[in-house]
């Protein structure tokens, strides 16, 4: 296929130099001591936090020479419209190094932004992009609204071209060919930039063989495996200067392949929780869907940002594999947000996490909007977990904690649970009047060094206080905790 005039680029763009140009396998030499350096520290390096730069101009040096080093997964889609110019340029106005960009031709030979083969998961429109033009395509809007809120704007698929003028000779830019048919079009495309070998990663899966004419034009590559791939792990490793690695990936999995010294890159990386045990196996890289929070150590904010009608960074559900059937609604008009998933779900306030150290408040509205589930039945907080992996009241998980629950008759209670288990302990309970169908119930919980006070606020007020010191992490979850409705809705959520 030949890309004609339909990806022109800006080669002939003049830039001041930043580095003077490196052999790419110095600096992978320097990387793989890097990450070796960084397996044997009794304790993993810090994340480094992503902060804008005027100005910043990075090569694959200066990436590769930051433990962690991250790369924008999809244009970091947790928080801006996936492969859009929008979601690049935004995450790159936030600090990243690098971004990671998929790649189709149409079937009029334009090179074009875009995950999938089709266009039916973020338009709505099922078309399949080889067999439709880019001026069919380019009516087209990527609509997340669905994942990032009620708010998030429509966005055309953007054209390589545009992207590339944009970025690529001051960031770093993965490039998958998603079809697999793209190779010596997309390598004309790249080797038009100058320095070029110093900002293009060649992504691709282990087990296609494009990595070869990729080799021959200078270009660092990164296979990603499957799990399929990993028995053929020796056979295959070799062939790639980065290796890629699932999150989903066993830690036996993970440890095959960074036993080849070679720089391996997680993706995709949605929570702190990920980065940290991929860090722990002697992960270097992360290609991250959420970058503001996956980069931060801080809370971003003392109060909830519902009445945006856009998730905030760092807020998610317990899960990413079901994708946007998990996402509770976000109503910007009441600034809400509404858990009705038919499973026992929890909401992740990363956003307002860590909770300072020593005492804290966590305040909270609460109310079922159509009807009251069973008696029995009960919604709430989690809190006190010392990172954010999942908690779900009445699941086991991975990290211990508290939560409090309101019941549908009124009882107020606190349970504490360890890890690893399914039902908590009850530590208190009071019973309060009874909540009504679409009225609000306020609630607190008040975090002292060595006891926890729980309040009702609403109506004549109710309180109980319990001795208990267990769990002092700084994590804290929305739950819903019963199967099928009706949906719980929670608001005005303040951390003081």
């Amino acid at each position: 296929m030949s890309s004609g005039t339909d990806v022109q680029s800006t080669a002939d763009i003049s830039r001041a130099p930043f580095l003077p140009p490196i052999n790419r396998r110095q600096f992978l030499l320097a990387g793989a001591s890097t990450l070796l350096l960084s397996a044997c520290q009794a304790t993993p390096a810090p994340p480094v936090s992503v902060l804008p730069t005027a100005a910043a101009r990075y090569a694959i040096g200066d990436l590769l020479g930051t433990t962690p080093f991250y790369i924008a997964h999809r244009g970091s889609g947790d928080n801006w419209v996936e492969h859009s110019f929008d979601s690049y340029s935004r995450v790159i106005d936030s600090g990243a190094k690098a971004i990671e960009v998929s790649v189709s031709a149409t079937s009029d030979g334009v090179l074009v932004c875009h995950h999938d083969l089709t266009t039916k998961r973020m338009t709505g429109v099922d078309l399949p992009i080889a067999e439709v033009t880019w001026e069919e395509l380019s009516q087209l809007r990527s609509d997340a609204r669905a994942w990032l809120g009620p708010a998030a704007e429509r966005e055309p698929l953007p054209l390589l071209a545009d992207v590339l003028d944009a970025f690529a000779t001051t960031h770093v830019i993965f490039l998958e060919d998603k079809q697999g048919t793209n190779t010596e079009a997309l390598l004309k495309v790249m080797d038009s930039y100058s320095h070029s070998t110093e900002h293009f990663v060649w992504k691709q899966w282990a087990g296609a063989t494009q990595y070869t004419l990729v080799d021959g034009h200078g270009y660092i590559t990164w296979g990603y495996f499957t799990p399929e791939l990993f028995e053929r792990a020796n056979e295959l490793a070799p062939r790639f200067d980065l290796l890629g690695v699932s999150h989903r990936a066993t830690d036996a999995q993970v440890a095959v392949l960074v036993g080849f010294g070679k720089p391996v890159i997680a993706w995709e990386v949605h929570y702190r929780s990920m980065r940290d045990r991929m860090s722990d196996l002697g992960v270097a890289g992360m290609m991250c869907s959420n970058l503001p929070y996956v980069t931060g150590t801080t809370a971003g904010s003392q109060g909830d940002a519902f009445g945006t009608g856009l998730r905030a960074a760092g807020d998610l559900p317990w899960t990413i594999d079901e994708g946007t059937l998990v996402q509770p609604l976000i109503d910007a008009g009441a600034a809400s947000v509404a858990l009705d998933h038919r499973d026992v779900q929890s909401y992740l306030m990363g956003s307002m996490c860590p909770v300072g150290l020593g005492s804290y408040r966590i305040t909270c509205e609460l109310r079922w909007p159509e009807s009251l589930p069973r008696e029995e039945q009960h919604a709430g907080l989690a809190f006190g977990a010392a990172d954010d992996r999942p908690y779900r009241v009445r699941v086991a998980s991975d990290v211990s904690g508290y939560h409090m629950i309101l019941r549908a008759n009124g009882s107020l209670e606190l349970f504490s649970r360890v890890a690893g288990t399914t039902e908590g302990t009850r530590l208190r309970a009071v019973l309060t009047a009874p909540p009504r169908a679409s009225e609000w119930v306020r609630l607190q919980i008040e975090v002292l060094a060595n006891s926890i006070r729980i309040l009702r606020l609403d109506g004549d007020g109710w309180s109980m206080d319990i001795d208990d010191a267990s769990y002092r992490g700084g994590y804290f979850w929305l739950c819903k905790n019963y199967q099928d409705g009706p949906p719980v809705e929670f608001r005005s959520i303040l951390v003081s």
